[in-house]
């Protein structure tokens, strides 16, 4: 298919004469960056949360290791609920619109997220604030399921000719600006209170922040999905919501290839975000803002690494870029995770060299695979994909990475991290095929 720089041809006319207005690729970019710093930033409030908040709130009667390893598990069940909400908001997408669908869905991650500011804790409701919290958490992922709109394809499907891995990596970007944002936060609010007030009452406020960013990120993004010229890009199918089992019965080979190609990437994306900050509060007298200023300054890094794994991608070639990170990944994970018992200055160099790392594999590995789908089950495929990607390769990540390091020592969590690595390579090499068969562009 020939890329286009617009959504519809400049000069084109209505039926009474009016000039449609264009929708360039940079105005799509404006709307996912939006929609995606929005999701992370939830995503990060919550992961924070996990660490610093949840285990005093919820499993205050256990021990430290103990209650955030619970914590953790309730962390994993919005990566479990994402692919039923990616299912249920299908249907609302081929009965109702897409805007209704993505309406429902932000209000839906937005009314869970700020619900958990008002969550009791276990001294006011016992046993029931776990479980309220497994429940928001449940709600979270459905919401995240659902909020899929098509914009990250919509936007490779537009890019200016030779230029696709540049705008791939756009819709990646909202993921480390969504965590300077969210430790930012958490930093301020966690330095200007005193540790009772912070766990009485000071966490929740970037959980209010969170509803109001994610009404902002639904009108941006309904200012692109509403428009007429998405309306019909939508109608003649190359984004056509279609039914969850045909395209699994179709495309079940490519999702699961899909699914397991950004493995290395998903697994390193918690094993610098989550799991370090649980190490440092568990193992280590340091003050958790010490960590978040070095999560927030590694994180520029991991930025800068995100927009020039464009250019890379353009000039050598997607597959390439993510393989060779991921070989590197395999090689960061055997000595890497022992830097964290280094002091502040291990911690710097495994933080900045693990986003330097995240940042070049994560800014393409979206795109790897999903130009392999046909353009009838892109849209479909392309959200299951990530779905189940999510699942396997992060949902977990923090509690097995704890678990193992507490237990083993540090270097057993690089195994897990190995293991993503491992499976990313041999994805991409199955997928050769796909070039071999002329599916797929080889240099992409």
């Amino acid at each position: 298919m020939s890329t286009t720089t617009s959504m519809h041809p400049a000069g084109a006319a209505d039926q009474h004469g009016a000039r449609r207005h264009t929708i360039t690729p940079s105005e799509i970019a404006i709307g996912v960056i939006i929609g995606r710093t929005s999701e992370y930033f939830d995503f990060f409030v919550y992961a924070i949360a996990s660490v610093l908040v949840f285990p005093k709130l919820a499993f205050p009667h256990h021990d430290a290791l103990t209650g955030m390893l619970y914590s953790f598990a309730i962390f994993a069940l919005a990566f479990i609920a994402r692919p039923f909400g990616s299912a249920l908001f299908t249907l609302f997408d081929r009965h109702y619109g897409r805007e209704v669908k993505l309406t429902i869905a932000l209000f839906l991650l937005g009314g869970s997220t700020a619900a958990i500011a008002f969550l009791p804790n276990h001294g006011t409701v016992g046993a029931w604030a776990g479980v309220l919290l497994a429940l928001l958490r449940i709600g979270q992922g459905i919401a995240l399921g659902g909020s899929w709109d098509g914009l990250p394809a919509l936007l490779s499907l537009n890019a200016p000719e030779g230029q696709r891995g540049w705008w791939a990596m756009i819709p990646q970007l909202g993921a480390p600006l969504g965590l300077i944002v969210a430790s930012g936060l958490f930093a301020f609010f966690y330095t200007t209170l005193d540790a009772a007030d912070f766990i009485d009452w000071g966490w929740r406020y970037p959980f209010f922040v969170a509803f109001a960013i994610n009404v902002v990120a639904l009108f941006s993004r309904l200012r692109i999905v509403a428009t007429p010229e998405y309306g019909e890009m939508f109608q003649s199918q190359e984004l056509q919501p279609k039914p969850i089992l045909e395209t699994v019965g179709a495309q079940g080979r490519t999702i699961i290839i899909g699914s397991f190609a950004p493995l290395a990437s998903f697994a390193l994306f918690h094993m610098v975000t989550v799991f370090p900050l649980a190490w440092v509060v568990l193992e280590t007298n340091e003050s958790p803002v010490q960590f978040l200023v070095i999560e927030i300054f590694s994180a520029l890094f991991g930025l800068a690494a995100i927009v020039a794994s464009g250019p890379i991608a353009d000039r050598f070639g997607r597959r390439n870029l993510i393989a060779v990170c991921a070989m590197a990944i395999a090689i960061y994970s055997g000595y890497a995770p022992q830097l964290l018992n280094g002091g502040q200055t291990g911690e710097l160099i495994y933080m900045i060299g693990g986003f330097i790392l995240l940042g070049l594999t994560f800014g393409q590995v979206s795109g790897a695979v999903n130009m392999n789908f046909p353009i009838q089950y892109r849209y479909t495929g392309a959200a299951l994909t990530s779905d189940l990607a999510w699942l396997f390769g992060a949902g977990f990540a923090p509690f097995v990475a704890l678990a193992l390091a507490t237990w083993f020592g540090l270097a057993s969590a690089g195994v897990y991290l190995l293991s993503g690595a491992v499976c990313t390579l041999m994805a991409l090499w199955i997928n050769l095929e796909s070039i071999r068969q002329g599916t797929q562009d080889p240099k992409d």
